[in-house]
């Protein structure tokens, strides 16, 4: 069963994470860190008018926090604020409550559903998800204090 999580495309992504490093001046930052693997997610990112007008991370984890990052990176950059807080809740059903996979442009998020038989690996498949929020919350309350 451990065999259906680590898959080959799961592989694929996690070898393959788009827009790795840091922005030099991004309007909202934040770290999500699992306490049962230690992997950790840094992202920063950058809004206009609510939408994701560039991004960066720093991927520290299993192969499936590497995965999840990985999709995340592919697709983020034109993503609204609602957008990205609607995803990170429906990978958490899709994960915890049997939920159906995200589609459409998020479709590749399908290949994670066979970690919700896996309770320790949920923490680290959803990262990447909480630190974009996360960050988007940061920019937000950066951006109304200026």
């Amino acid at each position: 069963m451990l065999n259906e999580i680590y898959n080959r495309r799961i592989l694929e992504l996690a070898a393959d994470i788009p827009r790795l490093g840091r922005l030099p001046a991004p309007h909202g930052s934040a770290t999500a860190r699992s306490r049962l693997c230690g992997s950790t997610v840094t992202v920063d990112l950058c809004l206009a008018d609510g939408v994701v007008t560039d991004f960066a991370h720093d991927v520290k984890a299993c192969a499936l926090g590497q995965a999840s990052a990985s999709v995340m990176a592919r697709q983020v950059v034109g993503s609204t604020v609602d957008e990205l807080r609607a995803l990170r809740e429906a990978v958490r059903l899709m994960l915890k409550e049997n939920g159906p996979a995200p589609e459409g442009r998020w479709a590749d998020l399908a290949v994670l559903e066979p970690v919700r038989e896996f309770k320790a690996r949920h923490a680290s498949t959803l990262l990447t998800f909480d630190a974009v929020v996360e960050a988007i919350e940061k920019a937000g309350r950066s951006e109304s204090a200026a």
